[in-house]
């Protein structure tokens, strides 16, 4: 790799001017930002304002991302492309979610929950198990502002027509109760009226009733949430209480794999093959009324056997097929809560790692670093929805709101 002259200028007035505290940071950042330039160069097949017939997109500004180092925290630019997304293969895109759980396991040691499994973490992350409390205290601080910041960011740069509310839970600490309990995480995701996705918050407590979830979605629209049209979850009675209180004039969405789940459950497993092919036929066809149509003619066909199943059909056609009243083009993206699934998973993923948090706050700070990092990902990445897709969602909504000319 070869430096660029003004690359170069940095190093040689570094070398004249730096003091020796800040010289190899300001060295490292230097030669890192070279190197993502040099790796965004290749990827793209052509230096800045080069033209070439290898070219595959431009350049289309920065975004900051700050690397922590053992020389310090490196203030770094990554490049933005115009088409597709980037991040450099010399970082580390899971950085923060490694510092989180560095922090996690040794706030549990420092705190007494030293079990073997957490002296055999603590080894495989290649930490020394006699790290001071005040070292722990700064690290767990530094994350902790970070997590907030992203957790209590604004929500008012955008309209979110599409909300998506799932909890997964984890297993913590009660040092009043003496004892381990769950916990319950909840999770809301967001598509905005760009097309974009953007994890929207998440919040921590004893259960995932009514109480909580009111307390949870009403932080959002503090911070700003709007343009709710339709939100999409499973058919938690606490969760849909909550979301009749705060969304009240927006659609629900009941998450049609939660749904199949329950329709199995009241089908013999003989016959739950035959039924779960007739349920998905319906979610082939291509228009509103032929769907509605065929969620008929399932419900008739179960009617004579299994009636409790028939009864259940008959009771969720509106809440399973609210995603029909929206473009077709979105169908797939908003008729299950798929999308939030997959980022539980990753959660899961992540904090099976730990096993045991030892406090809420510790959850929180891994977790909400988990999601910090997928939120710049998306951030990145292309549209989830198309522009043409959310200018029909759009179109759609302006004829819904028209006020009824009286005759």
């Amino acid at each position: 790799m070869t430096l660029s002259e003004s690359a170069i200028n940095e190093i040689m007035f570094a070398l004249e001017n730096g003091n020796g505290a800040d010289l190899v940071r300001q060295l490292s950042q230097f030669g890192m930002q070279e190197l993502i330039e040099a790796e965004a160069t290749e990827e793209i097949g052509a230096e800045r304002w080069e033209r070439t017939i290898d070219r595959i997109a431009h350049r289309n500004g920065h975004r900051p991302r700050t690397l922590s180092t053992t020389a310090g925290d490196l203030s770094l630019k990554i490049p933005k492309f115009d088409r597709g997304s980037f991040f450099p293969e010399v970082l580390e895109p899971r950085r923060r979610i490694d510092q989180a759980m560095h922090a996690v396991v040794m706030e549990a040691y420092v705190n007494g929950v030293s079990t073997r499994g957490v002296d055999k973490l603590v080894a495989a992350l290649g930490v020394n198990t006699g790290i001071s409390k005040s070292e722990v205290s700064r690290i767990c601080a530094a994350l902790d502002e970070r997590v907030a910041a992203f957790r209590n960011r604004t929500l008012g740069h955008t309209n979110f027509p599409y909300v998506y509310l799932d909890a997964t839970y984890v297993h913590v600490r009660d040092d009043a109760l003496g004892q381990v309990v769950s916990r319950a995480v909840v999770v809301a995701t967001g598509i905005t009226s760009e097309g974009s996705r953007e994890i929207l918050g998440v919040d921590i407590g004893d259960s995932e009733d009514a109480t909580f979830w009111i307390a949870f979605l009403r932080s959002l629209k503090a911070r700003g949430l709007s343009g709710v049209r339709l939100v999409i979850s499973d058919a938690h009675e606490g969760l849909k209480k909550a979301i009749t209180t705060c969304f009240s004039g927006s659609s629900w969405q009941r998450c049609r794999v939660h749904f199949i789940r329950n329709l199995l459950a009241r089908i013999p497993k003989a016959e739950s093959d035959f039924v779960a092919a007739a349920f998905r036929s319906i979610f082939a066809l291509n228009t509103a009324e032929q769907v509605r149509a065929r969620w008929d003619e399932v419900a008739d066909m179960l009617t004579g056997r299994f009636p409790k199943a028939a009864e259940l059909m008959n009771d969720a056609n509106t809440d399973v097929l609210a995603f029909t009243a929206f473009p077709d083009s979105h169908w797939r993206k908003i008729w299950s809560n798929n999308p939030l699934e997959r980022l539980n998973k990753e959660i899961k993923r992540r904090t099976n790692v730990i096993g045991i948090f030892p406090n809420d706050r510790a959850a929180i700070r891994l977790i909400g670093a988990v999601l910090s990092d997928q939120h710049e990902e998306w951030a990145i990445a292309r549209r989830y929805m198309s522009n043409n897709s959310m200018a029909d969602l759009a179109a759609m909504c302006d004829t819904t709101n028209q006020p009824q000319l009286e005759g």
